[in-house]
């Protein structure tokens, strides 16, 4: 019996929740990943999965030989990738996760050109809103946009957006331009919204956060068909700055209410801390880090207004 090869068998099944999702993972038939399974258990005298008709359950001794497992074939990959050259430069494979429109908009830009500085270097790029663990998914980089839980994970700060509140001059010129949040009401809006109806907004921060009940003309559910409808005069829009930045630099929209305009949401480069961290990793977050600052810093003065009164002088 393969040791290494039962182990990472196991692992596969472990993560894909049975041994079928292991065999596709694996491409190796399904007797061949149930055999394995089973001589790594009569190996160490110990049963490690129990099989139901729907998943596999891990037994105590089982959780134990995974997490042991998972450290035995973490240190064995790195220390390929160190005999491969990995550390002594750039090369071999990025995954890297970004939110859908940012990265879209100002993340893959910038891989681009990434690859084109560092040819023997390869990204994987996958957008997508949900919070992928990076640990089980051996995500290298994460851009995550919001604050963080505390975790082992390293964040690097690049840059901060917001909620704002944005009108296209047309629909302005016709409704005139709501003085307080409470005039929203009387205005017509475009809800982010997908089978779950959200009727109000969250509007300011601190002492002048309110929440104020609206009026959907149109609910959509992805940003940038948001940003359109406003573009179109449709009504009010509430988006976050580097959605809206682009019309509004074209004066497609504006902004409006800005005094109860939300809180910095952070924007953050994350990894895991390695002891010997890859050049690759290195070179990809020295490159990225300016340039996505930049990237947003504009946004902030894309979307910057002449200064108007505070929510308490009105």
């Amino acid at each position: 019996m393969d040791r290494f090869e039962a182990i990472r068998t196991l692992l596969a099944a472990v993560d894909g929740g049975s041994l079928s999702a292991a065999s596709r993972a694996l491409n190796t038939p399904l007797p061949t990943v149930s055999r394995r399974v089973s001589d790594l258990e009569a190996h160490l005298g110990a049963q490690l999965l129990v099989r139901t008709s729907r998943k596999l359950i891990l037994t105590e001794a089982g959780e134990a030989f995974v997490a042991s497992a998972r450290r035995i074939i973490d240190e064995l990959g790195e220390a390929e990738r160190a005999a491969s050259g990995e550390y002594r430069e750039p090369r071999g494979e990025l995954l890297v996760t970004a939110p859908i429109l940012f990265g879209r908009l100002h993340v893959a830009p910038i891989v681009h050109a990434f690859l084109a500085a560092y040819p023997q270097v390869t990204v994987r790029l996958v957008l997508s809103d949900a919070v992928i663990d990076m640990v089980e998914a051996h995500v290298d980089v994460a851009v995550r946009v919001g604050r963080l839980p505390d975790s082992d994970l390293i964040a690097r700060a690049a840059g901060h957006i917001r909620w704002i509140l944005c009108a296209s001059p047309d629909y302005l010129a016709r409704r005139g331009e709501p003085a307080t949040p409470e005039a929203l009401g009387d205005h017509d809006c475009i809800a982010f919204e997908g089978l779950q109806t959200h009727r109000s907004w969250s509007i300011g921060s601190g002492a002048a956060a309110r929440t104020v009940p609206i009026q959907p003309r149109l609910s959509v559910n992805t940003a940038d068909a948001v940003i359109a409808a406003a573009v179109a005069g449709l009504g009010v829009a509430r988006v976050l700055s580097y959605q809206a930045a682009a019309a509004i630099e074209r004066g497609d929209v504006r902004p409006i209410l800005t005094p109860w305009e939300g809180a910095p949401i952070p924007v953050s480069l994350v990894h895991q801390s390695q002891r010997a961290e890859p050049l690759k990793r290195r070179a990809f977050l020295d490159f990225v880090l300016p340039r996505l600052s930049l990237a947003l810093t504009a946004i902030e003065r894309a979307v910057a207004v002449a200064p108007s009164a505070s929510p308490v002088d009105r």
